[in-house]
């Protein structure tokens, strides 16, 4: 009877024991640097077990300059490894540090390119040479001897070893953990949903299916999708793709691919920058990019890219500096699977901000536009808060797909999710809930039927699940004017104004002028007219005159004029003139007649305003919160004053108590 392998949290606490080894001669940020390149090549040197004497022999017996190909058929899988020492052998002679060095780099030395690339990542050479300084070496290396299983862990609890392992280095360094994973049940939610209207056609002969994640970290998402296709079709070819932008996340996440036999799927690179999967497209893309990344050192490369328009990535348009999530998207889109073939599904997820950021036309209400429009947007899932490990915003599934379901043509589906939560045991970080197993597959049979949920009203669920067309969230933002109103006069504030004005400290007639009004302190004027001559009959009296040129007469009537609602309504070749201080916007449903809006919601309230048509823009917001907001009314005042008197008897009753 075989014994069960060892537990995820078990190994993973093993590991990072390691770290007591380094105390005094590294800082606490440093472990990862050290613990991390050993634990993955202690995984490798622990799988590579079965076939370790196969491939030496191989290798011995080849005179080839090029033998890779060969060497990889021997081990049976992507990688190898050459060296005629291993964790056994390394550190044979506890005495000699320089021994236990050279032993390592041999090993090293011996692996094939791939892995010797995963392992230059870590500066590993350089780590090999403090830790011998040190004289630690052998004993890191005797830690890890010890751990004989790391073979049996299947690949997701290696997967969360890793990112137990990450998380703690990054709360050492101060780092944001959730720039490297995602919780397990997380992924597992957000692939159900994204595989589950497509199990039929994934459980069919013939299936090749290539899965993208644009910001893959350790790589968590893209084996959790590859775990899932093959439980549904065991003899589907399913090649993972990636991109990330640290190089210890991507050396994780190449590793893991190496072992599962996705040999050089994953690229190191900034997938804004350096799209390094150009020209390629896929059939499932999944992604939780940093929330409110921001793009400012590659601003150069994405502005070139959007000036190709459509023919680059970027042509919707471009998001605020301070917050790429709408960049990742837009790549995303660029490489699904185009519809007239297999089409393609993505998920993503955001935080609450690319739901509404952005006033009409700026470059995230574009990009909603754009999806919008093209009826790309399947649905939008609202999470519960503290889910993940580095924040506790609440956070959103957004759904793409380009071969949408005829039932589902033209609408979106909104999902509330926010109450499927438990609480966890332990808190882990910001991370104080998780989702079940059973809420997995509430959600995902809810999702699959929401057409059917939201047209129930009687399903217990119907309040959960709403669905909108996609015009619902565009709107037209049209400007209302009111006229200025204004009366004139002459204060001691209004000739401060003139000596102050600006455009006038060029005129040589200001002082003049100001000492000229003094003595028409406390006059008003009703019109312009009566204003005007008014002034200049004061002006003349003091020997000055008013301004000449339109710049100066300008500034000179806007120190004299005050705004006041029984003022004379101002003129510019006989249109009223529109006061900007009463300036405001009103978002119009996109379907509904602006006019009609205008002369139901406005025109009553304020009868002399106006619609100025040449500034109306079209905007798209989703508004989640807003369509799932349930009005609670306040308690009854009788019951709060009971209640208070409750309260007032029950202090009199202690403080008399108190002072018997």
């Amino acid at each position: 009877m075989t014994s069960p392998g060892p537990s995820h949290s078990k190994m993973a606490a093993d590991i990072w024991a390691v770290a007591d080894l380094l105390r005094g001669d590294y800082r606490r940020h440093e472990y990862g640097g050290v613990i991390l390149p050993f634990a993955l090549m202690r995984r490798l040197d622990a799988v590579m077990g079965d076939t370790r004497q196969t491939v030496r022999d191989r290798d011995a017996s080849l005179t080839l300059t090029n033998k890779q190909r060969l060497l990889e058929i021997a081990a049976g899988r992507p990688f190898y490894n050459t060296s005629k020492q291993d964790f056994d052998t390394i550190a044979s002679d506890a005495t000699n540090q320089s021994v236990v060095a050279k032993n390592l780099r041999d090993y090293v030395n011996g692996f094939s390119p791939n892995v010797r690339e995963v392992l230059e990542r870590f500066r590993f050479d350089e780590t090999i040479g403090r830790l011998a300084s040190a004289k630690l070496l052998y004993l890191v290396v005797g830690e890890f001897a010890k751990m004989r299983d790391l073979d049996k862990l299947e690949p997701h609890d290696m997967g969360y070893v890793f990112e137990h392992l990450i998380r703690k280095f990054a709360e050492d360094s101060n780092e944001t953990a959730g720039e490297h994973f995602t919780p397990r049940e997380v992924i597992k939610l957000m692939v159900n949903l994204l595989v589950a209207p497509d199990e039929d056609v994934v459980a069919g002969p013939g299936q090749v299916i290539n899965v993208y994640d644009p910001a893959c970290g350790t790589g968590g998402m893209l084996t959790t999708a590859e775990d899932h296709l093959k439980s549904l079709n065991s003899d589907a070819q399913v090649f993972l793709y990636g991109q990330e932008l640290n190089p210890e996340s991507w050396a994780i996440c190449q590793a893991e691919m190496l072992l599962r036999g996705q040999d050089s799927a994953v690229k190191l690179g900034n997938s804004f920058s350096q799209d390094l999967f150009a020209g390629r497209r896929f059939d499932y893309m999944l992604a939780n990019p940093p929330f409110g990344v921001e793009w400012k050192k590659v601003k150069d490369d994405i502005d070139r890219e959007a000036e190709l328009g459509y023919a680059g990535r970027f042509g919707a348009g471009l998001p605020r500096i301070n917050d790429g999530s709408f960049l990742f998207l837009q790549n995303m889109i660029s490489k699904m699977e185009r519809a007239e073939g297999k089409g393609a599904r993505l998920a993503i997820v955001f935080n609450g901000s690319p739901l509404f950021t952005g006033a009409a036309e700026s470059g995230e209400s574009n990009i909603r536009r754009w999806i919008l429009e093209n009826d790309w947007l399947e649905g939008i899932v609202a999470l519960p808060d503290q889910l993940f490990y580095n924040t506790g915003i609440s956070t959103y599934f957004w759904i793409l797909s380009n071969r949408k379901p005829a039932k589902l043509a033209g609408k979106v589906i909104l999902l509330d999710a926010r109450d499927q939560w438990e609480k966890m045991r332990k808190s882990l970080g910001d991370k104080r809930k998780l989702i079940s197993e059973a809420q997995i597959k509430h959600i995902t049979k809810l999702y699959e039927r929401a057409l059917e949920v939201a047209g129930d009203p009687a399903h217990p669920d119907h309040g959960k699940v709403k669905i909108f067309g996609t015009r619902d969230f565009g709107y037209h933002r049209i400007t209302v004017e009111r006229p200025l109103k204004q009366r004139f006069e002459i204060t001691e504030d209004t000739l401060a104004a003139l000596t102050e004005a600006k455009a006038l400290a060029k005129w040589d007639g200001r002082q003049k002028l100001v000492d000229a009004l003094h003595d028409a302190i406390g006059s008003v004027w009703w019109t312009k007219d009566e204003a005007t001559a008014g002034m200049l009959a004061a002006a003349m009296a003091g020997g000055a005159s008013l301004p000449g040129t339109a710049a100066h007469l300008k500034a000179f009537w806007n120190a004299v004029a005050v705004s006041d609602p029984a003022g004379e309504v101002q003129l510019h070749k006989g249109e009223p003139i529109p006061d900007p201080d009463l300036r405001d916007f009103e978002n119009v449903p996109l379907d509904e007649d602006i006019h009609s809006y205008f002369a139901r919601e406005v025109t009553p309230h304020v009868p002399d305003a106006w619609i100025d048509e040449d500034k109306t823009k079209v905007g798209y917001e989703i508004p989640f919160t807003r369509h799932f907001y349930v009005y609670t009314p306040p308690r009854p005042l009788a019951e709060i004053d009971a209640e208070l008197k409750d309260l007032e008897a029950q202090i009199q009753k202690l403080l008399g108590e108190v002072t018997a």
